[in-house]
């Protein structure tokens, strides 16, 4: 499966900071559960990567 590769598949995703200084990226599908914290350092990357698709995905719809 790749990033381009649809599925039929409902999430959620909640993202919020914990009690120790994280960031924490939690998804939910079903069963299935997958918390994720990640240090304020590599959210700031994480955004940079973010906008960064964002202007792609916008010059696509273009």
């Amino acid at each position: 499966m790749g990033i381009n590769t649809e599925r039929e598949i409902e999430a959620n995703l909640q993202i919020g900071p914990t009690d120790q200084g994280m960031v924490r990226v939690y998804v939910f599908a079903g069963d299935l559960e997958i918390p994720m914290d990640f240090e304020p350092e590599e959210v700031e990357e994480i955004i940079e990567e973010l906008r960064s698709a964002l202007t792609t995905a916008r010059d696509v719809k273009k």
